[in-house]
C-alpha cells in the first residue's frame, strides 16, 4: 500500500509499505478514505518530537471504512464508516473509566521510556505520531490497523460527507476541549492566540458555549481574515500591532477574560521574547518556543483562564510563573479525551451547529502529502488546512 513515511527533518516521502494485518483480537482494519495533514504533524517534519524513527508511517487524522476485525471486535463490523481518534484508549483502565481517554495507562508499549523524560505515568499511545507514544503506524496511508477498535472507532452515519465529519478524529474535538476548558460565562471576552485550524475552531466553539466576544491573534492576514469572516473576531496582527496595547485598548484595561494557546512549541512571534525563544532553542538550552504561552498569561484578566490545546514537548525558559501566580490564573491544558465528545460534537454537527469545512483550503491525493507538507509548513498559498483522498 502507499504510505506517507518520515525519513528525518523535513524529509517526508510517499513509499510502498507492507498492509497492515490483524495483531490482536480486538484490532480492525481499516480502509482510509480520508486523511488530513495536522498543524501537530508539523512538529515531526521539523524534527520537534523525540523518539522518530526513518520509515515511520505518519498521521493521526483519517477516516474510512472497516474491511476486517478481530475475533472480540463487536461494535463496529466489516462495511461501517467510521472516524478513528487519534489516541488510543483501551477503555478499561482507571483514567478511561473516568473518561480521561488520553491518559490510557494501556495502549503506549513506551511509557517507562517516556516517564523519565516527562516524569510520573505518560500520554496514551497515538497513531503515527513517534515511538514516544507508541511507534504505531500511522493514517496518512490507504490502510491502517486499529488496536481496541471497539473503544475508538465510532459510526457515521450515511448523508454525512467525510469533510464534515474528518475533523472529529482530532481537531474539533482538541478545539472544544480547549474552550471548554476556558470555563466561560455568558459575556466573556475569549482571546485565542493563533489562527491555524484548531484556533479557527476553537474560536467557533467558544461562541456556541457563550463567549460575547472573539479576540484572535495571528501573523498571517489570511487568516486573520477568515478569523474575522467565520467567527466575526476581533484582530490583531502581532507583527503590526502591539498586543497587550491593543488588547487593552479592546477590553477597557481589563484583560482578557480566558485565553487559548492555539500555537504551541514552534511560536514564531514577532517580540524580543521570541527572538529569545529561538535563540535558546538553537543552542539547545530549550526545546520549546512559549511567546504565544507569554503573551496569553500576561493578557489574562486576575482570576481568568489560561488553556493550551497547542502542543509542548519539552521545557521552555522565561516562563513568566510570578505573573500567573499574582493573578491567580487557573491553567487547563493536555491532549483530548476525544472519545468524551465524538458523540456530542456529531449531534452538533446534524443539527448544522457547526460546519467545519470552511477551514479547508487544500485537496488532494497521497502522492501530493510531501509538497502539501512544505505548502503547509511555509503558510503558502494561503495554506490553512490539507485535506487529503487514500
Amino acid at each position: 500500500m502507499k504510505a506517507v513515511c518520515w525519513h528525518g527533518v523535513g524529509d517526508m516521502r510517499v513509499e510502498n509499505v507492507p498492509d497492515p494485518t490483524i495483531l490482536n483480537p480486538q484490532d480492525a482494519i481499516i480502509k482510509v478514505t480520508t486523511t488530513c495533514i495536522c498543524g501537530s504533524d508539523l512538529h515531526l517534519m521539523n524534527g520537534m518530537v523525540p523518539g522518530m524513527v526513518s520509515g515511520d508511517i505518519v498521521g493521526h487524522e483519517f477516516m474510512g471504512e472497516v474491511v476486517e476485525t478481530g475475533r472480540e471486535v463487536h461494535k463496529v463490523a466489516v462495511g461501517d464508516r467510521v472516524v478513528v481518534p487519534f489516541l488510543i484508549s483501551c477503555g478499561r483502565c482507571e483514567f478511561c473509566k473516568k473518561g480521561l481517554f488520553s491518559a490510557c495507562d494501556n495502549t503506549n508499549p513506551n511509557a517507562e521510556v517516556v516517564a523519565k523524560l516527562y516524569g510520573m505515568g505518560s500520554s496514551a499511545g497515538m497513531f503515527g505520531y513517534s515511538h514516544t507514544f507508541g511507534g504505531y503506524a500511522g493514517g496518512q496511508a490507504e490502510y491502517v490497523r486499529v488496536p481496541f477498535a471497539d473503544v475508538g472507532p465510532m459510526k457515521i452515519p450515511q448523508g454525512l460527507s467525510d469533510e464534515k465529519v474528518v475533523f472529529l478524529t482530532d481537531i474539533l474535538p482538541t478545539a472544544y476541549q480547549a474552550a471548554e476548558f476556558c470555563g466561560i460565562e455568558r459575556g466573556d471576552v475569549v482571546a485565542v492566540w493563533g489562527c491555524g485550524p484548531v484556533g479557527l475552531l476553537a474560536q467557533t466553539c467558544a461562541r456556541l458555549l457563550g463567549a460575547e466576544r472573539i479576540i484572535a491573534i495571528d501573523r498571517e492576514p489570511y487568516r486573520l481574515d477568515m478569523a474575522r469572516e467565520h467567527n466575526l473576531a476581533e484582530t490583531i496582527n502581532i507583527c503590526e500591532d502591539d498586543v497587550s496595547e491593543r488588547i487593552i485598548e479592546l477590553t477597557g484595561g481589563r484583560g482578557a477574560d480566558r485565553c487559548i494557546d492555539a500555537v504551541g512549541c514552534e511560536a514564531t512571534g514577532c517580540s524580543a521574547g521570541a527572538f529569545y525563544d529561538q535563540i535558546k532553542v538553537k543552542v539547545k538550552l530549550a526545546t520549546d518556543r512559549i511567546d504565544a504561552l507569554r503573551e496569553a498569561i500576561y493578557n489574562c484578566r486576575k482570576g481568568g483562564t489560561v488553556s493550551i490545546p497547542g502542543v509542548y514537548v519539552g521545557v521552555a525558559d522565561k516562563f513568566p510563573i510570578g505573573a500567573a501566580f499574582g493573578k491567580g490564573l487557573t491553567f487547563r491544558m493536555g491532549q483530548t479525551h476525544v472519545q468524551h465528545y465524538l458523540e456530542p460534537l456529531l449531534e452538533r454537527i446534524e443539527r448544522d451547529e457547526i460546519d467545519p469545512t470552511y477551514i479547508i483550503t487544500h485537496r488532494a491525493g497521497l502522492d501530493d502529502a510531501p509538497a502539501l507538507y512544505k505548502t503547509f509548513r511555509d503558510k503558502k498559498d494561503q495554506c490553512t488546512k490539507v485535506v487529503l483522498s487514500a
